[in-house]
């Protein structure tokens, strides 16, 4: 969790209630007995529709998930005494249903490690590079910086075979991942991590570093 985040409510289990709306006026009320329920029931109202924008509510916690496709957009908002809306900015069409998935799990803190977001929905139409800089900054203590090396890692890493170095954004093009590579490295440089050259053959976005310890145990909370 990002700093000075405050501490998320649980997500009441059980029966729930969600509306989907896609700005056609054919808002779609669902009660549902589980999250898989209610994504099956989104997923076919998503794809049986072609507009900018989606969006769930689920009105009695005040949470909403907005997808907007169009603009490669994510929001997530949370209402009640500490209001906060925050937004993601996705580059690939197969992230906005496992949004959904995550949200209707566990609601607006479901999303927490999905990518990286920010308050200001302007800083999103910055180059990917200088996002990566701005959302790495907002980390200031070590172990914030390590919970957001682990985040990066589970999306996209693995421990090479000879269990000596990490592989971030495994198989990657140098042209995938922009932002969150930027974010990673400058988070390298924070924590001293000691990064080392791909070998030959490497994917030309894989980013390498030796193993660490206090990453070792990160990693295994998160696993």
């Amino acid at each position: 969790m990002n700093e000075g985040q405050p501490m998320a409510r649980p997500y009441a289990p059980g029966p729930k209630q969600f509306v989907f709306a896609a700005g056609d006026g054919n808002d779609q009320q669902v009660s549902v007995s589980d999250p898989q329920e209610a994504y099956t029931a989104f997923s076919a109202f998503f794809r049986e529709r072609a507009s900018a924008t989606y969006t769930i509510s689920d009105e009695p916690a005040g949470q909403r998930l907005v997808l907007v496709p169009g603009q490669g957009l994510i929001s997530r908002i949370r209402g009640g005494d500490r209001p906060r809306a925050e937004h993601l900015r996705v580059d690939r069409g197969n992230r906005y249903l496992p949004s959904a998935m995550l949200f209707f799990e566990n609601g607006y803190a479901g999303l927490d490690r999905f990518g990286q977001w920010f308050p200001d929905a302007a800083d999103l139409d910055a180059s990917p590079e200088a996002r990566g800089a701005a959302r790495a900054a907002t980390f200031t203590t070590e172990q914030a910086a390590i919970e957001e090396v682990a985040r990066i890692w589970e999306d996209s890493g693995i421990v090479d075979p000879s269990d000596r170095y990490y592989v971030f954004f495994d198989s990657r093009d140098a042209d995938e991942s922009r932002s969150e590579r930027a974010e990673l490295l400058e988070l390298i440089g924070f924590l001293g991590l000691e990064r080392v050259d791909a070998p030959a053959g490497a994917a030309g976005g894989e980013v390498w570093t030796r193993t660490d310890a206090r990453l070792d145990a990160e990693f295994a909370r998160w696993s």
